[in-house]
């Protein structure tokens, strides 16, 4: 893949999710392609141009492989998908073996999502990838339900979650992004902890706890786009970290409204399963936008 780098264009500095880590993760555009949406990247080459996002998220990877859930894993709701997908995946020495020779090949950053249910699993899934070409950056998922406890996400509670980026911080010099749920009942606790911890930005966030045929799921698309545009503004106006704003996104009116709130950059999920190229055009729509 080939794409411009941010230093490619003057008077753009990129979008900085790392700024205490220069140069470790600059984006050229503030759009992302949200966990999951493209799986690992490589099954996207020659369909999307991953050269004009700001990075790829990874599917959630686990320190071994997950059969995933049962069927259905999604369905329409009103408004939005319920999803109970079950972190499928082949395990991260498998996910490294497979596919950081090509990541590293690439200019677009690739962000690899990471789904543990403990600060010792997190801190040995963040050694294993530490030093790894191709890896830009680390996605902590903590606003899961799948990996929570009890059906609550592990970002409800500010103790875990620091405790979790601090384990995870001591294993690796990557930048880490801790992901929230956006229904966490006390989301600047909770920034407040990862940013002490060593987090480097936030993603705010994964959809609310749900129900699918009795199991553990999720809500995404359309319907929580309000939800996590509160979510945002909250953090925004009490952290000091970069967010990263995700949740309902399907429009440059929806993409806009997250960095009014205070979102440095935007990812877009959900939507990108009808339409795959939906963030480039954003990505396209939003730089015309901007003054030259």
């Amino acid at each position: 893949m080939t794409g411009d780098d941010p230093g490619d264009h003057p008077g753009d500095p990129g979008v900085d999710l790392a700024p205490e880590r220069p140069g470790a993760l600059v984006l050229r555009t503030p759009i992302l392609a949200a966990a999951g949406c493209l799986g690992y990247g490589v099954e996207a080459v020659g369909q999307v141009d991953l050269s004009a996002l700001g990075a790829v998220v990874t599917r959630g990877t686990t320190l071994h492989a997950r059969a995933g859930g049962p069927a259905p894993r999604m369905t329409d709701a009103p408004g939005g998908l319920l999803h109970a997908l079950g972190h499928q995946n082949p395990g991260i020495t498998t996910v490294l073996e497979r596919h950081a020779p090509r990541w590293m090949t690439w200019e677009v950053p690739v962000i690899l999502s990471l789904v543990a249910t403990s600060a010792e699993e997190f801190a040995a899934l963040a050694e294993r990838t530490d030093g790894i070409p191709g890896i830009s950056g680390l996605e902590l998922d903590l606003g899961s339900v799948e990996s929570g406890r009890k059906g609550r996400p592990i970002s409800y509670d500010a103790s875990s979650v620091g405790h979790i980026v601090a384990a995870v911080r001591a294993a690796t010099d990557l930048p880490v992004l801790v992901k929230l749920s956006i229904t966490s009942p006390d989301l600047r606790g909770v920034g407040r902890a990862a940013a002490e911890a060593g987090a480097d930005a936030l993603d705010c966030g994964s959809g609310p706890p749900a129900l699918l045929q009795g199991r553990r799921a999720m809500l995404s698309g359309p319907a929580v786009g309000p939800l996590a545009l509160r979510a945002v503004s909250e953090l925004a106006r009490r952290s000091r970290l970069p967010i990263v704003g995700c949740g309902g996104v399907t429009t440059l009116h929806d993409a806009t409204a997250m960095l009014e709130a205070g979102a440095v950059a935007v990812a877009v999920g959900t939507a990108m399963l009808a339409d795959p190229s939906l963030p480039i055009r954003l990505a396209a729509e939003l730089a015309d936008q901007r003054p030259s």
